[in-house]
C-alpha cells in the first residue's frame, strides 16, 4: 500500500503513478519482444487483437442508449474526417518512426490502440474525480497496475508505441483531476457509461485493424467520446 500522504505531497500523483506503471509495463514487453521472432509473435499480435475485441464488446454493451452512441460514432466520425486526424498523426509517426529506425516500428499502432484502451473506460474519469476531489486516488492506483500487466502484452506485441502512451494518459487524467471541480457536477454517471460504450465500439474497430480484417480510421472518431457526453447532459441527463 502506497503512503496516504504522497498524494498530499505530489500533485497529480494518482495520474503520474498510472504513467509510470505504463512506462514501466512497456519497457518489460519490448525487452520481450527482442527475444522472440517475428514469426512467433504473430499469434501474439492476433491474441491480442481478440482481447482488445472483447474488452470492446464488454464496454459497448453497458450502453442504455444505443443511439446516443451510434449519433456518437457518425457525427464524431464525419468532424475526424474533416480535421483529418488520422492523417496528421500518421504523418507525425512516420517522421519519428524515420528518426528512430526499426525500434519506432509501428509506432502509430501501438500508440493509438494503447491510449484508446487507457482513457475511454470510466474508471479514467472516476479515478481523475475522485483525486480531484481530495480523497486518496486508489482507483488510479488500481488502474494504473492494470495498465501496467496490459503494457507488457500490449508493448510485447505491438511495439515501442505502447510506451508512449503514457503521454496521453496522465495529460488525459491530469486534466479531469485539475478540473474536477468546474466541470463534476456537470457529468453524469450515465455519460460516463455511454462514453464509454462509445470507446467500445472503437476498440472493436483496433481489434478489427490488428487482424489486417480491414483499416478503419480510428482516430478519427475520437471526437465521438466528447459528443457523447454532450448528447446525454443536452437530452437524457
Amino acid at each position: 500500500m502506497i503512503s496516504s500522504d504522497l498524494p498530499k505531497i505530489i500533485p497529480l500523483f494518482g495520474s503520474l503513478m498510472n504513467a509510470l506503471f505504463i512506462i514501466c509495463g512497456a519497457s518489460v514487453g519490448l525487452i520481450l519482444s527482442k527475444k522472440i521472432s517475428a514469426r512467433v509473435m504473430e499469434l501474439p499480435i492476433q491474441g491480442m487483437a481478440l482481447f482488445v475485441m472483447s474488452l470492446g464488446f464488454s464496454m459497448a454493451i453497458t450502453t442504455s442508449y444505443p443511439l446516443v452512441v451510434i449519433t456518437s460514432i457518425a457525427i464524431g466520425s464525419i468532424m475526424g474526417e474533416f480535421l483529418e486526424l488520422e492523417g496528421r498523426f500518421e504523418n507525425f509517426c512516420k517522421k519519428i518512426e524515420n528518426c528512430c529506425g526499426n525500434i519506432a516500428k509501428g509506432f502509430s499502432a501501438g500508440f493509438i490502440t494503447a491510449s484508446i484502451i487507457y482513457c475511454t473506460g470510466s474508471l479514467a474519469v472516476l479515478g481523475s474525480f475522485e483525486e480531484g476531489l481530495g480523497n486518496y486516488p486508489s482507483l488510479l492506483l488500481s488502474k494504473g497496475l492494470i495498465d501496467g500487466l496490459t503494457s507488457i502484452a500490449l508493448a510485447a506485441s505491438l511495439g515501442f508505441g505502447v510506451l508512449f502512451s503514457a503521454i496521453p494518459v496522465f495529460l488525459y487524467q491530469g486534466i479531469l483531476t485539475l478540473l474536477t471541480t468546474s466541470i463534476h457536477p456537470f457529468i453524469s454517471t450515465l455519460a460516463i457509461v455511454e462514453m464509454s460504450a462509445t470507446g467500445g465500439l472503437m476498440l472493436i474497430a483496433i481489434g478489427l485493424n490488428l487482424l489486417k480484417l480491414t483499416k478503419i480510421r480510428v482516430m478519427n472518431m475520437l471526437p465521438g467520446l466528447i459528443l457523447a457526453v454532450f448528447l446525454v447532459q443536452l437530452f437524457i441527463a
